[in-house]
């Protein structure tokens, strides 16, 4: 990803139409891998939390990230994971990158941003069934941290997780 302009800005209120239809294309995406992700009778798949994300809440997170000014995904961190019993850890609930931005360092390059921006002790989560995504956070992950993170395993009801925790702070 040289040469290329990477930014990632606070998601607004105004900005919350933006989000769910990114919302849209992420949960599309994953319904071939969740079998349990359905579509609604309005065409749509939804995404409940999304007005939590733009409340202003001091655990929720809403970012864009933009690549040369365009759109090119977003990402959800809550305060407090599952996989966590410290409720300040930082937790990746969501990560999107569009299709087009995919393979090019972006994402890579986001995730990097998005930890500066929020020092403290996180926490990464990918589902098993998922293997791309473990690949992708594990590389991620290792290359931020200079292979300084912990990675576990977290069953979580029918879903297992590939959980990768670190500390920024320090």
């Amino acid at each position: 990803m040289t040469d290329r302009t990477l930014t990632l800005s606070a998601i607004s209120q105004a900005d919350g139409p933006l989000l769910g239809n990114l919302l849209e294309l992420y949960i599309h995406d994953l319904s071939a891998i969740f079998v349990d992700v359905q579509l609604g009778p309005d065409g749509r798949f939804g995404y409940p939390s999304l007005p939590s994300y733009l409340s202003g809440s001091s655990d929720r997170f809403a970012f864009l990230i933009r690549c040369e000014q365009l759109v090119a995904g977003f990402a959800l961190v809550t305060r407090g994971s599952p996989v966590a019993k410290d409720p300040s850890v930082l937790d990746i609930a969501e990560y999107f990158v569009l299709r087009r931005f995919r393979r090019c360092g972006v994402g890579r390059a986001a995730a990097g941003l998005l930890w500066d921006r929020l020092p403290g002790a996180w926490t990464v989560r990918a589902a098993d069934v998922n293997p791309d995504a473990v690949a992708f956070w594990r590389r991620v992950v290792a290359t931020y941290t200079n292979n300084s993170a912990s990675e576990s395993e977290h069953r979580d009801g029918s879903k297992n997780w590939v959980v990768f925790s670190f500390n920024n702070a320090t």
